[in-house]
């Protein structure tokens, strides 16, 4: 299990980090405190405070993930 922060500056960029994961197979959670959603549920995904970090958690060790989602990474890397 890996688990990165991430930050999205618009909707164009909630759309393609969804389109992203979604071609990817692995299972994605993301969100804060108690409000977790699947990352492959655009509707999720903009049912979240989206001004501030969400914590992404997927049950893959592919490392090629981290490649394709890092213009949504917060800097810090969590876990």
């Amino acid at each position: 299990m890996q688990q990165v922060l991430v930050k999205f500056e618009d909707v164009d960029q909630v759309r393609d980090f969804v389109n992203t994961v979604s071609m990817a197979d692995a299972n994605f959670e993301l969100g804060s405190g108690r409000r977790i959603v699947d990352a492959k549920s655009i509707l999720g995904v903009f049912a979240l405070d989206l001004a501030q970090p969400q914590r992404l958690i997927w049950d893959s060790d592919d490392t090629t993930i981290l490649e394709e989602i890092e213009p949504f990474l917060v800097r810090e890397r969590v876990g």
